[in-house]
Formats: C-alpha cells, structure tokens, sequence
C-alpha cells in the first residue's frame, strides 16, 4: 500500500481492495454527494475498480483519507488529467460530514496540489466544483487558487479554479 501524504491529522493513501463497501458507503450521503455529477450505484463500483487498476499502471488515481489518530475513513480525493485541458492535472475531494469544516479538505487541497507538481511534469492544477458549492469554492481559494471564468460541462455552469507551477516552486 502506497501512502500519498501523511501529516499529524490525515494520511492519504491506497484504498485496499477490500474496502470497497467502504468507498460505496461514502456516497450513500445526499449532503455529501449533493454537489457531485449524478452517478449511478453501478459506476460507484466501476470507480472503485478503476482506482485498483490505477495504482498499478500510473501515479493519478483516487486515493482514501483516514484520520491519523483513531483510523477513521474521512473520504476519498483525486488527482486525474483534466479532460477538457490534458496537459493539466484536475484535483478533487469528497469528504465525509463528520469531518467538514475542520480544515481537512484545505489540507488535502494542498497536499495533493504538492503531490501533481511533484509527480508530474505538469505547470497546472485546476479542480471545478458547482456554482453553489461556496463551501469548496472557499477551500480552493484558502489553498492558494484562482478563480477563473466559469466553465460549461454537459449543458452544467462549474466554478473553475487554477493554481499554476510558480506559485508552490
């Protein structure tokens, strides 16, 4: 098991193969889930496979966040190519509702902006969330991004954040 980051509060790392129910289990939340794309059960588990199959072939994948003192899941973040520019890397987090607003998910921010520059050769790391999503729109912006003109995906209106290379090397 491969360990992304690891720090006095969360350790981001590999989900193992038998904690799919736990990954499934933190989309069965509708305020967790309230501002993610509409999936379906079914993709869930296709997720799940594919971040499997990632560990092995590529350093992008999505990755489990666990709480460092009594090892409880937090939720999952990702760091991918952006599909709409693939010479940058899109971030992102789900995060459990015990653990909002507790200054993890500018923490994973950070750390998985760090982990792209450092293991890619990207100059760019940019998330999108829902226009309405000002919870994450703020942690985007804690962490050091730019808000930039808001991005059209599927007939949706995305908030559209950028962090560039310079500003962390």
């Amino acid at each position: 098991m491969s360990i992304l980051y690891h720090s006095p509060v969360i350790i981001i790392r590999e989900f193992l193969p038998q904690e799919q129910q736990t990954f499934l289990d933190l989309f069965k939340d509708d305020e967790v889930t309230q501002y993610l794309p509409v999936t379906s059960p079914e993709r869930y588990v296709e997720m799940f496979s594919e971040l499997l199959e990632n560990y092995e072939k590529n350093n992008l994948s999505r990755w489990a966040i666990f709480d460092t003192v009594n090892n409880n899941f937090i939720g999952m973040c990702v760091a991918r190519i952006f599909t709409y520019n693939t010479a940058q890397i899109e971030i992102g987090y789900v995060l459990s509702k015990a653990y909002w607003g507790k200054g993890i998910a500018t923490e994973v921010c950070k750390a998985l902006t760090h982990y792209s520059f450092v293991n890619t050769n990207t100059n760019e790391v940019v998330a999108i969330t829902d226009v309405n999503n000002s919870g994450s729109q703020h942690v985007l912006q804690k962490s050091g991004f730019e808000r930039l003109d808001n991005l059209i995906r599927d007939e949706e209106e995305l908030a559209y954040f950028r962090i560039e290379r310079a500003w962390l090397f």
